[in-house]
């Protein structure tokens, strides 16, 4: 099997190639002060902290007519990114943003390549600035390296490796043929195996009255109604501190680590019993995780004063959840089968909406009416200024504000922001990650 590919572009003189023979490990590159010395492709075996994989150094991206020497150079890295695997996208920090990088930017959202920003000769302060304004790209969150001396290796060997190992491109496919990764999750003898055989229409998971048969999280390859899907069913998770066999600990980390590789997560409650606080704890943890959460309650065909039931479990999740409001909430039964159809449909919306990016432009034409309908606070009587959002990345989204003074803004201001996220953008009861970034402030003698 092929190494996959990963491709170096940016304008002329950012340290390109000096990036390329890092990562071989070789002087292969011409490295000079004056701009425009790559013109050719140049191919080399890459090895990043263990990571394999083929890196090429491309031409400075100018903005030239096609016909001559420089257009005819970018025609090439044109060609170079499209086939690449991922695309490095190389700014210098010290300079910050220039209007060509502005352009590559544009060129590269629409293109297919996953990118990543990287923001060379950041070893100084003088840097920082340069990372911050980075982030105007839209293009996710920048890497903050120093090709020649070799710091800031590890950040990019963290945002490369699920781009570039097999296992993970498969994994990270959001294409049609991509399958849905939901793991049924839930205390023990909630009805999880019960739901996973009347899923797949065949005795695959043994059930019993005894609770903790389970002991491994068991994938399961399957379709519905043309939509490929991966079951996990998982062990049981019982409260910690009632854990005391060897086994049965195994199993819940086992159980964890399902979750973690999840895309939905399904927490079962035994309708027989209600909602108890060890459910809260695994819905908690799954929210935590990132992951989408839909609660279904099973065995609904023999429920008690079903209505109530409903309302009274509704009712404790937003108190319980006060991360996501509105959580999924719906009704199943694993032996009848009934409820299933509807679990899946929403499983598949959750992952659209888990999954999504929200173009920049309309990302900040929101930020901008929802700051406009209620402005941030003003502290002792000193305004905050939010300037603008952009989102680094999905599943789940997360999204970055830069403004000055965020470090003042209340939790009930983040709290007004992701609410409003989830309404105007469509994005549902999923989690959402926001951070607040403010710029740094030269003068901050502390920080020396």
């Amino acid at each position: 099997m092929p190494l996959p590919t990963v491709a170096i572009v940016g304008r002329p003189n950012v340290g390109k190639s000096t990036l390329f023979n890092r990562l071989v490990g070789k002087r292969l590159a011409l490295v000079d002060d004056r701009p425009g010395v790559t013109r050719d492709r140049r191919e080399g075996d890459a090895k990043l902290l263990g990571l394999e994989f083929r890196v090429i150094d491309t031409a400075g991206f100018e903005d030239e007519d096609p016909q001559t020497l420089p257009g005819r150079m970018r025609k090439q890295t044109e060609a170079a990114v499209r086939d690449a695997d991922v695309a490095l996208f190389l700014i210098d920090a010290r300079e910050g943003l220039t209007p060509l990088d502005e352009e590559i930017g544009r060129w590269l959202r629409v293109e297919t390549t996953p990118v990543i920003v990287v923001a060379n000769k950041a070893e100084s302060r003088a840097g920082e600035s340069g990372i911050l304004e980075a982030y105007r790209l839209g293009l996710g969150e920048p890497i903050g390296i120093s090709a020649e001396h070799g710091e800031g290796v590890v950040d990019l060997f963290d945002a490369l490796r699920p781009l570039v190992e097999h296992e993970h491109f498969e994994a990270d496919d959001e294409g049609d043929d991509h399958p849905l990764k939901l793991a049924i999750v839930g205390r023990p003898n909630a009805g999880k195996s019960t739901l996973v055989n009347q899923m797949l229409g065949e005795e695959r998971m043994i059930t019993g009255p005894e609770a903790g048969i389970t002991r491994d999280s068991i994938r399961l390859d399957w379709e519905w109604q043309g939509h490929r899907v991966q079951l996990v069913d998982t062990a049981g998770l019982r409260k910690r501190a009632k854990v005391d066999d060897k086994l049965e600990r195994l199993s819940a980390f086992d159980t964890k680590r399902a979750i973690d590789h999840a895309e939905v997560v399904v927490l079962l409650l035994d309708a027989t019993r209600g909602l108890e606080s060890q459910d809260l704890r695994i819905a908690d943890q799954v929210i935590e995780e990132g992951r989408a959460l839909i609660i279904a309650l099973n065995k609904w065909d023999v429920a008690e004063h079903a209505s109530s039931l409903f309302n009274g479990v509704k009712a404790a999740l937003v108190e319980g959840l006060s991360q996501i409001k509105d959580v999924t909430l719906l009704t199943v039964s694993g032996k009848t089968g009934k409820g299933i159809d509807t679990l899946l449909k929403v499983a598949i919306e959750l992952r659209e909406a888990w999954s999504r990016r929200v173009p920049t432009g309309e990302l900040n034409r929101w930020f901008e009416s929802a700051t406009e309908a209620n402005p941030p606070p003003a502290p002792k009587g000193q305004r905050i200024k939010l300037r603008y959002i952009t989102q680094v990345t999905s599943r789940p989204p997360t999204f970055v504000v830069f403004g000055n003074r965020t470090e003042e803004l209340p939790e009930s201001y983040r709290r007004y922001l992701l609410n409003a996220m989830r309404r105007d953008l469509g994005l549902g009861a999923i989690p959402l990650r926001l951070e607040f970034r403010g710029r740094a402030n030269p003068f901050d003698r502390q920080r020396r």
